[in-house]
Formats: structure tokens, sequence, C-alpha cells
């Protein structure tokens, strides 16, 4: 069965390589460009990005395979679009590999001890497993935050479960960078549907000083109808916590309308907008402001509860959806997919 990006990307070609290769005058052409020493390109905007820039990569390397950011991005992990973080620089493609190898242009080589068995031919290309994936990733980060970003990002696309990660991290106690991904293993949480929840949810915990929020947790009303699912939650307070990016109109009248019926049922209410991310501290503020007008409700006495009814399917977990992929259930997390 052919790879799906096949006929989609743009294969690297030697020269005179076939009738879909450049003549040498071609090649030396403004039509083509060299994608790796020997292999070209056509030079045309290419369909699909990121993956373009991870398949030259990926089929020039003969030695070790590629990791990180673009490993996951490869398994289907929506989140993991390459870029850095002024949102239009490309970062490389990391390639992890046990030996010295020519660093191919748009990548990064790590040279360290991995096992033959860390790494899985998967569409065409070889990569290391996405529990090693994370584990590079994570350690690349250089900052618990966006190591946390990067684990939950994975968990969203059921790629690895936070117990897979934890064993690994503890099979693996000597590598550079370990204590970054151990430290941050009891904070990651397996229903996170966001970058900016996680950032919201740094917010609320660190800053702001409250106690850990529920992540996407469905919230019903008394008679197990449900009434919305929160971005974040404080069950004991009854505060919803939701991220509003940049969306269009029929999205932000749906916003309003849930915001509603939150509020209805006697949820106090608190949004982080895309602002907010360079002023934490008012953000913390705000979050703080609306915890203190939170009703704190007991159990008994709300419109609302979190307890699941029967008809509810869950989808907490990595393991819950796991199980839901082939049954007649698998279309609940359809949009989790990546398009292809």
């Amino acid at each position: 069965m052919r790879p799906w990006w096949v006929g989609r990307l743009s294969i690297p070609r030697r020269v005179g390589d076939g009738p879909e290769a450049p003549t040498p005058n071609q090649a030396r052409g403004p039509n083509w460009r060299a994608s790796a020493p020997g292999l070209f390109v056509p030079d045309r905007p290419a369909q699909l990005e990121p993956e373009q820039q991870i398949v030259e990569v990926g089929l020039s390397i003969r030695h070790g395979g590629i990791t990180g950011w673009a490993a996951l991005r490869w398994y289907g992990g929506t989140w993991f679009h390459g870029m850095l973080s002024d949102g239009r620089t490309r970062r490389p493609v990391p390639v992890a590999s046990a030996l010295h190898l020519r660093t191919p242009p748009g990548a990064v080589v790590t040279e360290e001890r991995i096992a033959s068995r860390e790494f899985t031919c998967y569409e065409g290309l070889v990569c290391t497993t996405p529990v090693r994936s994370v584990f590079n990733e994570m350690r690349a980060a250089q900052d618990p935050l966006r190591a946390c970003i990067v684990a939950e990002m994975a968990f969203y696309n059921d790629l690895v479960s936070r117990e897979e990660l934890a064993v690994y991290v503890d099979e693996h106690p000597r590598f550079i960078g370990v204590g970054l991904a151990r430290e941050r293993l009891a904070w990651l949480d397996e229903n996170v549907w966001s970058p900016q929840e996680v950032r919201m949810r740094e917010v609320w915990m660190n800053l702001a000083g409250l106690p850990r929020p529920l992540c996407n947790r469905p919230v019903f009303d008394r008679a197990g109808n449900l009434i919305g699912i929160p971005d974040l939650l404080d069950e004991e307070a009854g505060l919803v916590g939701e991220y509003d990016g940049a969306v269009h109109l029929q999205q932000r009248r749906e916003d309003l309308d849930r915001e509603s019926r939150f509020r209805a049922a006697g949820l106090e209410y608190v949004a982080m907008v895309a602002g907010d991310s360079h002023t934490p501290a008012r953000l913390a503020a705000r979050i703080r402001a609306a915890r203190a007008r939170s009703r704190f409700a007991a159990a008994g006495n709300r419109a609302w509860t979190v307890e699941v009814p029967r008809w509810w399917v869950p989808q907490t977990t990595v393991e819950q959806r796991r199980e839901l992929w082939g049954t007649r259930h698998h279309s609940l997390l359809n949009h989790r997919r990546m398009v292809r």
C-alpha cells in the first residue's frame, strides 16, 4: 500500500533518475531546487507544509530517523506545526542517530545512544517511536511550560499515554534534560485540547495560586443533559475557565450561548483571550476575582453535575479514546484527526 503522501508531495529525485526527475539543465535552472546533496525537488509552494519539509529530510538520511516534533507530526499530531513562536519561521527537522551524520539541509542531528528497536518505519519514513519522540521533544523544550505542551498535545492525538511516558522516563534516567520531563509528569493531563488551554492552566495554578482545575470535563444538568464542556473547571467553586481565541462570528455566537448556559446553571465564568498571554498577571487577577464571585455551592444544591449519565461515552483518557477506535463511537474522535 502506497504511503498517503505519494502523489501529493514532491519526492526528491536524482538528476536523470526517471521521467519525473530533472535533466542536468533543469537541475541548474530556476524551477528546481536542491533538497539535499544530489537530490532535487520542483521549486514550487509545497502542497502540504510541514510535511514536505519532513519528507525531504526523511528521504535524505541513511542512518537514524526523524524525531521530536517532526516525527509526532508524521504520526498525526495535529498541533505539531514545526513553527517558532513568531509563527513564521520554520524549525529544523530533528534527526536522531547513534552515528555521526552529515546534517541534511533543513535538519538538526542529535547524536546519542538509541537502540534500533526505538525506530519504526511509518508511512514510508523512519521515525523514532512516538514515546521516544515525545521524550526527545520535551528534553529539547528547555522550558517547563513548553515541555507540558509537547506531552499534552501528543496525548490529544493518543500517540502516547501519560503512563507510557512515565515508564519511558523512568527507564532513561541519565539522559540530558530528563529532569525537565520527569518533574512535569505529575502536572500532565490527558484531556487538554489546545496549547492555549495549557497556558491558561499554568496561569490558573502558578500565578493565581488556585487548585488544579479539571480539563474538558463535561458538565450536565440534573436531568442528564449536557450543558457544555469547559476548558477548565474548578468543581469546588463552580468556576468555568475558557479560552476565547480569534474566531469567526458563528463560533463567537456559539461561545456566548455556551457561556449563557453555564451562568444559567449557576457557574461563574472567566475567559482568556489571545492578548492575555502577554499579560499573565492581569489574567491571574481576573481569575482570582472570578473565583471570589463564585457560589461554592454544596453538591446537593447545584443545578449542575460532573457525574456522567449512562448515555455519555467517556473520552477523557488516552486509554478510553484508544478503545473507541474501530467501534461505532469512533466518529466522536474525528475532530482530532489530521486531514490528509
